[in-house]
C-alpha cells in the first residue's frame, strides 16, 4: 500500500486483512466481526452502487456487518493482490486489484476496484467503492459452474 499518512494506511490495511478473512470464514456465526468494527466510525457509511448484487447503503458498523454477510455468502475468498493508497487530509483513494471466488459457482473474478473513503480520527467514516465491471461481478455469482 502506497501512502503519505501512515496512520490512515495502517487503519486500511487492518481493516482490509480483517475484511478478507471475515469473508472467506463465511462472516456471521463463522468469524468475529470485532476486528473490522475497530476500524469503522459509529456513523459509517458504505454506498454500494446500483447494479451490484448487493447494492445499497450500508450504515453504521452494524450496516457494515450485514453487508458482509451479504459478500460472505457471495464470495468464498477474496485476496488483495495489489493495493494503493493514496491521502489528502481526511480523503482517501484506494486503488484495488482483486481476485473473488464466487462461492456458489466457483468462478473466479479478477478485477479492480477503486474506493473513495474518508477516515476520521483512525476510523473509515464513509466508503463509495467503483467496480471496474459489474456485469462480470455480477456474472461471476450467477452462471453456472
Amino acid at each position: 500500500m502506497t501512502t503519505r499518512d501512515t496512520s490512515a494506511a495502517q487503519t486500511l490495511e487492518r481493516f482490509y486483512a480483517a475484511e478478507a478473512a471475515y469473508v472467506e470464514a463465511g462472516g456471521p456465526g463463522a468469524a468475529s466481526f470485532d476486528e473490522i468494527a475497530a476500524c469503522l466510525a459509529p456513523d459509517v457509511t458504505l454506498h454500494q452502487a446500483p447494479g451490484l448484487p448487493y447494492s445499497g447503503t450500508w450504515q453504521g458498523p452494524e450496516g457494515i456487518e450485514r453487508f458482509l454477510a451479504v459478500m460472505g455468502e457471495a464470495w468464498q475468498t477474496m485476496e488483495f493482490l495489489d493495493q494503493r493508497c493514496f491521502v489528502d487530509g481526511q480523503e482517501v483513494v484506494v486503488t484495488n486489484h482483486v481476485r473473488f471466488v464466487a462461492r456458489a459457482t466457483g468462478h473466479e473474478l479478477d478485477t479492480r476496484i477503486v474506493q473513495e473513503m474518508t477516515v476520521r480520527d483512525g476510523r473509515i467514516a464513509e466508503i463509495r467503492p467503483f467496480y471496474w465491471d459489474p456485469a462480470a461481478v455480477t456474472a461471476a455469482l450467477t452462471l453456472p459452474a
